[in-house]
């Protein structure tokens, strides 16, 4: 496999990530609207989606936020959550490999979930260029700041009541994601019924729901791998 880096694999992350900013509006509204509901700035919200940039990390801290604030409890949470990461990381190494220098760190440091899906459908559609992915992740950092920033303007004005439509919006745009990763019944449906299964049976059990996510990716992992092993070797990524 021959990985190149180009502007024009850039333009199209670019490109392929746009849809995909109509979807993030109303994930970032939500978290906006609750961060001025918990009393932050707009500049601390920009902040926070500039640097945090994980909006499922975001939300756990801003329901559980208080005054003073809970760094230690929201720091557990945010990291538990995102321990995913550990795991779609590899996926991605033979382009972050190909980078190097600022490059590779802006691409490492925009790792979520709407650009590791996109990133691993054009892989499976044989191509690889390793600034698709940057360009993805450009856009869709761009679009995040710009909700959050919105959604808190939006939450100064009119106060959602608890249950509204859009508090719906962040699970909504995460089981989307799971449409261009989906391989078929033969090869997706036991691990990701198997993550499913283990996440619903331990949440009622942990001392935060985060948890539930990180033991729901290695039940899911370690299915497919007991898979992959009966059938006598690993399916294709």
């Amino acid at each position: 496999m021959t990985v190149t880096a180009t502007r024009a694999g850039f333009v199209r992350g670019l490109r392929s990530a746009f849809p995909l900013t109509v979807g993030l509006l109303p994930f970032g509204l939500v978290v906006g609207v609750l961060a001025e509901s918990k009393g932050l700035s707009m500049l601390e919200i920009a902040l926070m989606s500039a640097f945090v940039y994980a909006g499922t990390a975001q939300i756990l801290a801003l329901e559980g936020w208080t005054d003073p604030a809970p760094i230690l409890a929201a720091t557990l949470a945010a990291g538990a959550v995102n321990l995913r990461f550990a795991l779609m990381g590899p996926s991605l190494a033979p382009w972050l490999d190909a980078l190097k220098g600022w490059r590779r760190w802006l691409s490492v440091a925009g790792i979520v979930d709407h650009a590791w899906a996109l990133s691993l459908a054009e892989m499976r559609a044989g191509r690889h260029d390793a600034l698709f992915y940057l360009g993805v992740a450009t856009m869709l950092w761009t679009a995040w700041l710009v909700t959050t920033i919105t959604g808190h303007a939006m939450g100064a004005v009119v106060a959602l009541p608890p249950g509204h439509p859009l508090f719906f919006a962040a699970p909504a745009c995460l089981i989307a994601l799971l449409v261009p990763v989906w391989r078929g019944i033969g090869v997706d449906v036991l691990p990701w019924s198997v993550a499913a299964a283990a996440s619903l049976l331990v949440t009622p059990m942990l001392p935060n729901p985060a948890l539930a996510v990180v033991v729901g990716a290695v039940a899911g992992s370690a299915a497919g791998a007991w898979r992959d092993t009966q059938r006598g070797g690993a399916a294709k990524p």
